[in-house]
């Protein structure tokens, strides 16, 4: 299989974004937690002879997380339009793909497991837009909060995803495709 150049610079942006992504999430659920953070600012600041209420503490302890938190918005956004660019290039790519009915068992596998991985990818870039954009759309606080209660469980499998396939393409160099991670640098065929 050759993969295209258009296809190669999408798999790389879309690691990019998906990692950034898992980063700040990651991130914000222990370095940057508000819990934790509220609690240590407010022993600090006691230390100091100035005491704080617990909602002034989380309000300083989200503030300082804002930064961060607006890169995973942005990105967000970057996943929305790679997802789009994702079903553009599947449409129009130049590449050949063999037919599913053609694929033997491990790979009908592989790429089903791909067309999860994309869904809950299109699932995580809209539910996040709506997340976001709940007000502007006239949605409810409460459904917003169940649309972002799935969104972060759909994270899990996404951050169960990312190991497996990299695992797997390393596998799969090492011993049936060898030169299948090259082949997605430098857009040479693989051997068989």
């Amino acid at each position: 299989m050759k993969y295209t150049l258009n296809f190669r610079i999408w798999h790389w942006l879309n690691a990019i974004i998906v990692l950034g992504l898992l980063g700040t999430v990651f991130l914000r659920k222990t370095f940057l937690s508000w819990r934790s953070n509220s609690e240590i600012l407010m022993n600090k600041l006691l230390e100091m002879d100035v005491t704080i209420s617990v909602d002034q503490a989380k309000v300083l302890a989200t503030s300082i997380r804002a930064g961060m938190w607006e890169w995973h918005i942005i990105l967000g956004y970057a996943l929305a339009f790679s997802v789009l660019y994702r079903v553009f290039l599947y449409f129009k790519d130049d590449s050949k793909h063999e037919k599913f009915s053609d694929l033997n068992t491990h790979k009908k596998l592989v790429r089903s497991l791909y067309y999860i991985f994309y869904a809950s990818l299109l699932f995580m870039a809209a539910s996040g837009l709506i997340i976001h954009f709940y007000q502007e759309l006239h949605l409810s606080k409460e459904l917003a909060h169940d649309i972002k209660e799935i969104h972060e469980l759909m994270y899990n499998a996404i951050l169960i995803f990312v190991p497996l396939h990299i695992a797997g393409v390393f596998i799969a160099d090492g011993t049936s495709e060898k030169g299948l991670v090259s082949s997605m640098i430098n857009g040479e065929n693989i051997s068989k």
